[in-house]
């Protein structure tokens, strides 16, 4: 009896690991269903990939970072311009007038 026991056992281990792995092929093909139903999904919402996000989001990191620049050049060139229009207009007020 123990024989058969043994053999019993041995025949119900073999089920569960053939059974495991049948239920682990399952699942790799749901999982592989399932992402592929989620990328065609996400195709025809037309989102962005997380590449593309980040590059566009470096892109407008560094034009904000270009304009702060061109904003401070060009406050000194107005600064510079309306200085230069100051001394121009001391200079005019300061010359004496020839009849």
């Amino acid at each position: 009896m123990t024989q058969t026991t043994n053999r019993l056992f041995d025949e119900l281990a073999k089920l569960m690991t053939d059974a495991a792995g049948a239920a682990q092929g399952v699942r790799g093909e749901f999982e592989s269903l399932m992402r592929g139903q989620a990328e065609r999904i996400l195709r025809e919402l037309d989102v962005v990939q997380r590449e593309e996000f980040e590059a566009v989001k470096l892109m407008a990191r560094k034009a904000r970072e270009e304009n702060e620049r061109l904003e401070k050049q060009i406050a000194a060139l107005e600064a510079r311009l309306d200085d230069l229009a100051a001394e121009s207009k001391s200079r005019t007020t300061q010359r004496p007038l020839h009849r």
